[in-house]
């Protein structure tokens, strides 16, 4: 990068005036591109130490392996138990007070794949990607927020931030959900550091509410061939009642229903005394979610001898596209566009941590970890050459987001 390039850069795209820590800044990616093995080396080293929801030991083992990195920072680790699950991991960096609240980084270091799945997909760097289960969902974005940090507290030791790393993202942040509420009060932005969106890295300004439902039918069982005319099918009931809640998606506004598994019956010579049936729920926002409950709650059972039972609903409520959100976009677009790449926006069906603290109101920017491709697919990896300027991007967001 030349002095003219160096000059080029996050002009335009600061508030405050240029000084030292703008110069660090302009500087930060040719000096990540120069430690990038270094910075894949943590990568490796956190996707070799395998961290499934369901293996709580495995993944307090990659908290541990975090944490150990945290303190060599400078930062404060605390652990927080919860039963059930890997718990949180909730790391602070500099000073906070009334008047210069912290950032929060947001991510989870639970994975979908089970221990032993390194036998079959291991990690390894091919054509400038790296490969492995978790890297891309999201380890590597882990590993660039502790990068990050480093970088800002070179030029600002006191610039606060929380990074809080949850054990059952995967599975719905059922045990951490209200740890990461409590904190995110008390931020003025949060950086969720999941996957950036598509081969462009877009940065995530929405992502849909998610709603989980189970609808139990009990029938009246009878013998198929012998009294068939006794029995009232809960099976038969289900499928009707499937295609009065497949009714409910609205594509127009973003509002889908999914019945993805289903269940009933015991022998096919017995009319069946019980049914099942679990619905997915995506929604653009809280009033479609509020009002799609209500008509789920309204299903009546056509056949009158037949009662229906319906548990769930929303678990992570809508990330909307706020006016705050809208604005640490518009600041890491300028920034990215000074760094010289051009960095889009994007609304995503899935849902993440960072849904939580945009219900709360919190500025929340999503997406600013890694970008790659097969999250969750047996090709999960990361694009090699992207790890420098997004990391010093991330680090741009958190030294000049006020």
């Amino acid at each position: 990068m030349t002095d003219v390039q160096h000059n080029q850069l996050v002009q335009g795209s600061l508030q405050a005036p240029v000084n030292k820590k703008d110069i660090r800044i302009r500087r930060w990616v040719a000096r990540l591109d120069r430690e990038l093995d270094g910075i894949l080396d943590k990568v490796s080293a956190l996707v070799r130490q395998e961290s499934p929801t369901s293996h709580s030991d495995a993944v307090h083992a990659a908290q541990g392996m975090v944490g150990a990195w945290v303190e060599e920072l400078g930062g404060g680790v605390k652990w927080h138990v919860r039963s059930g699950s890997g718990g949180v991991l909730e790391a602070r960096f500099g000073k906070s007070d009334g008047s210069r609240r912290p950032v929060l980084l947001l991510g989870h270091l639970d994975t979908v794949w089970p221990v032993g799945t390194l036998a079959r997909m291991p990690w390894r760097v091919e054509d400038g990607w790296a490969y492995g289960p978790g890297v891309l969902d999201m380890k590597a974005g882990v590993v660039m927020a502790l990068t990050a940090m480093k970088l800002v507290r070179e030029v600002d030791a006191d610039s606060p931030a929380v990074l809080l790393l949850s054990g059952d993202e995967e599975t719905g942040s059922r045990h951490s959900r209200e740890l990461i509420e409590e904190v995110a009060k008390d931020c003025r932005a949060a950086f969720v550091l999941e996957p950036a969106q598509g081969p462009q890295g877009a940065y995530k300004t929405a992502r849909k509410g998610v709603g989980q439902f189970r609808l139990e039918i009990t029938g009246v069982p009878s013998h198929s061939g012998v009294d068939f005319g006794a029995g009232h099918s809960a099976v038969r009931e289900l499928a009707w009642q499937i295609e009065q809640i497949s009714a409910l998606t609205d594509l127009e506004r973003g509002t889908t229903l999914n019945v993805g598994v289903v269940g009933g019956g015991t022998q096919s010579n017995v009319v069946a005394a019980s049914a099942w049936a679990e619905i997915d729920l995506r929604v653009t926002n809280l009033a479609d979610a509020e009002a799609v409950t209500r008509r789920l709650q309204a299903l009546k059972a056509r056949d009158p001898q037949c009662t229906l039972r319906l548990t769930g609903g929303l678990n992570r409520p809508p990330m909307e596209r706020t006016p705050g959100t809208a604005a640490l976009f518009e600041q890491a677009k300028g920034l990215a566009a000074d760094l010289g790449f051009a960095l889009e926006e994007a609304a995503t069906g899935g849902g993440s941590d960072g849904n939580f603290t945009s219900a709360l109101g919190v500025p929340t920017l999503d997406g600013m970890g890694a970008v790659g491709k097969g999250a969750h697919a047996d090709n999960e990896s990361i694009r090699i050459d992207s790890l420098a300027p997004r990391t010093a991007l991330l680090a741009a967001m958190i030294a000049t987001s006020q």
